[in-house]
């Protein structure tokens, strides 16, 4: 009994030492294969690192956004690479496939939000409708100077040195007004007159005030209108431009001076008010 054992466990090792045999150049093959595929594999995944980073500084990509990207695609490379070498290897890749995407499923779900805001970010990196150092706002309510812009967020410093942090998402999806974009800007107030007021001689008061200030630009030309009849006042808007560093000293210097000619020139600037008649029988 013990001899036919021992035969018997003989004859497998001798089948299992031939399977090996007969297998072992296919093996071989397989992983010198494999070897040649994942250097190969690596060396390419340099040559399009190197060439996307040069597209990349051509483009004027900001430098935030060309690290993420170019770390996205050099892991996304390796990803494909090494399922490439796995199924040389006589390993069922489908498996694999199924585990990675069942996993970005999930982690796109689990990071909804997030994913929103890095869409928003690229966004207002790759297209620019603003930089650092730009006075903007937005239909959200928030303006201020933007200090910086990260792949999720930005930062902007409100005028009262308050640090106000937006996420991208929501701030690519707003209207955006830059104010320094264009290097100038437009004061628009308006000053109030009385209705018994002379309107032809308050436009002529409130231009003399515009071209004595030093920081007005003459072309485009400043100008006053009469814009509305108001309930207590007829409104006349002054309109002058200027460049953006001189805008708030300007705007202040002009309301100071207005004010100060048409209370030289006798013309009331009415407070709101309420006229109240009784009728009696």
């Amino acid at each position: 009994m013990q001899v036919e054992q021992l035969e018997n466990v003989e004859g497998k090792i001798e089948k299992f030492v031939d399977s090996a045999i007969a297998y072992a150049p296919i093996l071989i093959s397989s992983i010198i294969s494999a070897g040649l595929i994942l250097v190969l594999g690596l060396w390419l995944i340099r040559m399009v690192r190197k060439l996307v980073d040069r597209i990349f500084v051509k483009r004027d990509i900001d430098p935030s956004i060309r690290t993420f990207l170019g770390n996205l695609i050099n892991w996304i490379l390796k990803v494909m690479l090494f399922i490439v070498v796995v199924s040389q290897l006589g390993v069922q890749t489908s498996t694999f496939i199924a585990v990675i995407g069942a996993a970005g499923l999930a982690i796109g779900m689990s990071l909804q939000g997030s994913l929103s805001n890095f869409a928003g970010g690229v966004l207002i990196l790759l297209f620019k409708p603003f930089r650092v150092g730009d006075y903007i706002s937005s239909s959200t309510g928030v303006d201020g100077t933007v200090k910086v812009i990260d792949i999720f967020n930005t930062k902007l410093v409100t005028p009262q040195n308050q640090l106000v942090v937006i996420p991208n998402g929501e701030l690519s999806n707003s209207n955006i007004t830059n104010y320094t974009e264009l290097g100038t800007r437009r004061t628009w107030f308006d000053i109030g007159v009385a209705y018994d007021a002379d309107l032809r001689q308050a436009k002529e008061i409130l231009l003399d005030c515009v071209q004595k200030n030093e920081y007005a630009f003459k072309d485009p030309a400043p100008d006053v209108v009469v814009t509305s009849l108001g309930d207590s006042a007829i409104n006349l808007s002054v309109r002058v431009t200027t460049n953006n560093e001189h805008f708030w000293t300007m705007q202040e210097q002009l309301i100071i001076s207005c004010k100060e000619a048409l209370d030289a020139a006798g013309i009331e600037i009415p407070f709101p008010q309420t006229d109240i008649h009784i009728k009696r029988n």
